[in-house]
């Protein structure tokens, strides 16, 4: 059983940064696909990035490409998201999820195991 555990939400104005982290309980960390996913209220949970086990290929939803970048250091077993020039409509729960194989997938019912998740609130 993975356990994870995201960390690094918050209050932010638009145009800000913030960097999420995703710390993951097992070894098997480095042999899993990781997403982010974020879920605005009365909304549907969506994709928002991607990453491959070795951390060598990147994925990423158009709302967030060239604001947002995913990154792994499977040493520590912990994800992360840097989110820049954060805009309102990027306000949501973000969630990390993992699933133990070599491909990135970004429908949400592809990954097994799911973090509680950290609020994200952009001000205008």
């Amino acid at each position: 059983q993975v356990q994870l555990v995201e960390s690094g939400g918050g209050l932010v104005q638009a145009g800000g940064s913030l960097t999420l982290s995703c710390a993951a309980s097992e070894r098997t960390f480095s042999r899993s696909a990781m997403g982010w996913f974020r879920q605005a209220p009365g909304k549907e949970r969506e994709f928002v990035a991607g990453i491959s086990w070795i951390g060598r290929s990147a994925y990423y939803a158009d709302s967030v490409k060239g604001r947002f970048t995913a990154s792994r250091d499977n040493a520590k077993n912990t994800l992360y998201l840097q989110m820049n020039n954060l805009k309102p409509e990027d306000t949501a729960v973000y969630y990390c999820a993992a699933k133990e194989s070599a491909l990135v997938v970004t429908t949400t019912n592809f990954y097994d195991y799911w973090g509680q998740g950290t609020q994200v609130t952009v001000s205008s």
